[in-house]
């Protein structure tokens, strides 16, 4: 008897280790269809990276438990590798700190949500190949007395915010001299409503999602110091945007990067114009 329950202790425990690893061809989790299901997460809430829509427009996907649906880059870009790779896609709609998390309690498979290549993230998770370059900005309204800012020098004692656990919260904002920064916030469009509202007189973000609300905030203006002799000081590593795994998944990590290796940059820059033109506030 004993040893009967041994054994079922021990499938336990394997099938528990399989979940973890996230074993990139889902047995026991195909779809209808009799392909195995990609599972990605992203906010759905972080345009033009990705969004929520009530309809499938423009070829938006159903978001995983709702009737809602997710498009953007993240989404265009997700369909695509399952495409390739013959995957079924589901997208799962998480919180930003819970991305990660999900990776590591194998509860999906992949990131795909404009995560930077953080050396934080790095300790905890695997990261493909780059499937965008961003570019770091800023953005204050048009009426700031940091409108014509010419570099980072020119912004200080500038009161200020960004996404949490983002390279520009963590990594840029200190470099402005005297900066009263506030407590992060917890999404990008909070972080764009703190602007809106007057809260603070810039945030800190990368160059797609200010393009984005520019259309959604046309009273805003961007600030571009990349070139300059006085720009953010950071790594490519920490700006370039990469598609989390885990660690012990070096065969979907490896799978993915075979997608990408066959797209370029002006691949990458011609799908986030698109989707930078397909955001709802766009239309």
């Amino acid at each position: 008897m004993k040893s009967r329950k041994l054994v079922a202790i021990l499938l336990v425990l394997m099938c528990s280790a399989l979940v973890f690893a996230g074993g990139n061809k889902e047995a026991g989790n195909a779809s209808a269809s009799g392909k195995p299901v990609l599972r990605v997460a992203m906010e759905c809430g972080y345009a033009p990276y990705n969004w929520t829509q009530t309809t499938d427009a423009n070829g938006a996907v159903q978001i995983s438990g709702s009737n809602d649906y997710a498009y953007g880059y993240d989404v265009m870009m997700a369909k695509l590798i399952a495409e390739r790779l013959g995957y079924e896609l589901q997208i799962v709609k998480l919180d930003w700190d819970s991305l990660v998390p999900a990776v590591l309690s194998g509860t999906v498979d992949c990131v795909i949500a404009g995560q930077s290549i953080t050396s934080d993230r790095l300790q905890m998770v695997d990261f493909t190949e780059p499937y965008y370059y961003a570019s770091i900005i800023c953005l204050v309204d048009k009426d700031s007395k940091y409108v014509n800012a010419q570099g980072v020098q020119d912004l200080a004692g500038a009161t200020c915010t960004s996404q949490m656990n983002t390279v520009w919260y963590d990594v840029c904002l200190p470099q402005i001299p005297d900066a009263n920064i506030l407590p992060a916030q917890d999404s990008a469009p909070a972080m764009l409503v703190a602007l809106n509202s007057g809260r603070v007189d810039l945030v800190c973000t990368d160059m797609p999602t200010g393009q984005a609300a520019l259309v959604a905030y046309p009273d805003m203006r961007l600030l571009d110091f990349s070139g300059s002799d006085d720009d953010f000081q950071v790594s490519q590593e920490e700006i370039n945007i990469g598609i989390s795994v885990n660690k012990n998944n070096t065969e979907l990590r490896d799978a993915i990067n075979s997608v990408l290796d066959t797209l370029t940059v002006d691949d990458f820059n011609e799908m986030m114009n698109q989707a930078i033109a397909a955001q709802p506030l766009a239309q």
